[in-house]
């Protein structure tokens, strides 16, 4: 599935298919280097510095109990009674560290889950045993319900309109093993000054996903930036008060870096409409990681011809 992943996502990139969270080189928290711009010779660059301190931050989340690289499953669930565990007579097959029978869910044609422990499991939320407990999705306010069993967690995500059961361990190999992401040196001319081009009304974007699905977003505006002469546009896929997110793809898509596309967040732009987009945090999405994740992709718009050769690289076998 892995392989499939891949190969659809860097199909999708190099086809213009894209609004307009074993490594060689870096350790964890590990400098890529970097221009020396404004620092004395034998001087840390405080611009490489601060980028440094911003990655090895990225690396903490990633690397936490309840980090993506813990996540070992993904599970359509339809309406219906659904039994989960290692065993293989379940509905659900889960990794072989979760117990043969842990318990059942229950999905009402509303999409109210409930979640029943078998006997003798020790489920717990939020530290507090559990033998039957309705569960919130990742969509609903204070959700999702999330249940513990050992090292083992899950809980119930919406995707929209599709719930799936997403599984996490605390001792995958995968999160026990990391050692890091390699990384371009970092630049400070990929740190680009990008001015709004606002949308009134805003516009809707279709957004396609890794797992097969469109989510409709309403986009504000595109941030418009120069580059050898030439005006670019991106648009994000989610805006805040304080954030813009932005999903793109470049000339390194499928090469250095994922097929898929790198995430990167911007400053809301300001009264002024300007805002900075800092390529040296451009960052690769979950499915680098897991097979496991639902990660969108970079719409048309937001394939740029050129190489952005800042930020992670990717990550895995050949890298």
């Amino acid at each position: 599935m892995r392989t499939w992943i891949w190969i659809a996502a860097a199909a999708l990139v190099a086809s213009g298919v894209a609004c307009g969270g074993h490594v060689s080189g870096i350790g964890i928290g590990g400098s890529a280097g970097g221009v020396g711009i404004g620092a004395a010779v034998g001087e840390p660059d405080p611009y490489v510095k601060e980028i440094d301190a911003w990655h090895a931050r990225r690396i903490e989340r990633l690397t936490r109990e309840d980090g993506w690289l813990s996540l070992i499953g993904l599970h359509p669930m339809a309406a219906g009674t659904h039994r989960l565990g290692s065993a293989d007579d379940n509905d659900i097959v889960m990794s072989e560290r979760a117990p043969a029978h842990l318990g059942t869910f229950v999905i009402a044609n509303d999409s109210t889950v409930t979640f029943t422990a078998a006997d003798g499991i020790a489920a717990t939320h939020d530290g507090k045993p559990v033998t039957s407990i309705a569960l919130r999705t990742d969509t609903m306010h204070d959700g999702p319900t999330e249940i513990k069993v050992g090292t083992v967690r899950f809980f119930v995500i919406d995707r929209p309109g599709s719930l799936y059961l997403r599984v996490k361990d605390t001792d995958n190999p995968t999160r026990q093993h990391f050692a890091g992401i390699d990384r371009f040196p970092v630049d400070k001319r990929w740190q680009v000054e990008a001015r709004l081009d606002p949308y009134d009304p805003p516009q809707e974007r279709r957004i396609p996903n890794i797992v097969g699905f469109e989510e409709v977003v309403q986009c504000p505006g595109a941030l418009v930036f120069s580059r050898g002469g030439k005006e670019y546009r991106l648009e994000p896929v989610s805006a805040d008060a304080e954030e813009w997110f932005i999903v793109f793809g470049d000339a390194t898509s499928g090469k250095e870096t994922y097929g898929g596309g790198r995430f990167v967040y911007v400053p809301t732009p300001g009264p002024d409409g300007r805002t900075v987009i800092d390529f040296n945090k451009s960052y690769n999405p979950p499915c680098v990681f897991t097979e496991y994740a639902t990660c969108p992709l970079p719409h048309s718009g937001n394939v740029l011809p050129f190489p952005i050769d800042a930020g992670e690289k990717s990550w895995g076998e050949g890298h």
